[in-house]
């Protein structure tokens, strides 16, 4: 019973930000890779950003080339969230955007998408 929540997209202006969350339940986003994927008006989804435990401490992060320095995702082990902050929004990062959870078993990932939160980008 995995369960990815998607909220906090909506209608910003060019230059604006938004904070998207994902809360997830019946998996861990501290034991497993989380990311965020988005699918524009027709375009291909494609990946944004992810992040992953380092071994043997710490987080590793990755991010698209259009969304470096702009987007920056994190996570909440105690709420067991994961977030995206967007800033300096463009018309081109409108898009549905979705949560994803990679859970490894040996080398194969099974793979568990939220339904998405639309953000729009717009003057």
């Amino acid at each position: 019973q995995v369960q990815l929540v998607e909220s906090g997209g909506g209608l910003v202006q060019p230059g604006g930000s938004l904070r998207l969350s994902c809360e997830a339940s019946g998996i861990s986003v501290a034991l497993n890779t989380m990311g965020w994927y988005r699918q524009g008006p027709g375009k291909q989804r494609e990946l944004v950003a992810t992040i992953t435990r380092g071994r043997p401490v710490g987080v590793i992060t990755n991010y698209a080339d259009s969304v470096k320095g702009r987007f920056t995702i994190s996570r909440d082990t105690d709420k067991n969230m994961v977030y995206l902050e967007m800033n300096s929004l463009r018309p081109e990062d409108t898009a549905v955007y979705y949560c994803n959870a990679k859970f490894r078993l040996g080398q194969r990932d099974f793979d568990y998408w939220g339904q998405g939160t639309q953000v729009t980008v717009s003057s």
